[in-house]
């Protein structure tokens, strides 16, 4: 049995086992609802095996929340022209937990 695998995840991948919980961004669903996330790559200590990503070969996550990240301030500064800007941004982002893989 394989251990852990590489998924794929609005083009980021990671790499997970059974019960991680992972912060991914903003997948725009409640909570308790189920992905199913496309396998790349399964491996163990021992042994890789590669896959094509299809629909047989699939993961499947909960997601758990809906939560924002930390706050970024974006700055603007002109010297001797009295020019000052301060933007801030947070990403949406979910949490999710796979359940198998």
């Amino acid at each position: 049995m394989k251990t852990h695998a590489v998924i794929k995840v609005q083009g980021k991948q990671y790499i997970t086992k059974a019960g991680d919980e992972l912060v991914i961004e903003n997948v725009n669903q409640e909570e308790g609802f189920e992905l199913s996330l496309p396998v790349i790559m399964y491996f163990d200590e021992n042994s890789a095996e590669i896959e094509i990503p299809t629909k047989e070969v699939a993961g499947t996550a909960k997601v758990l929340e809906n939560l924002k990240g930390e706050k970024i301030r974006i700055a603007k500064f002109k010297s001797k022209v009295r020019y000052r800007k301060v933007r801030g941004f947070r990403q949406q982002l979910t949490k999710i937990q796979i359940i198998n893989i």
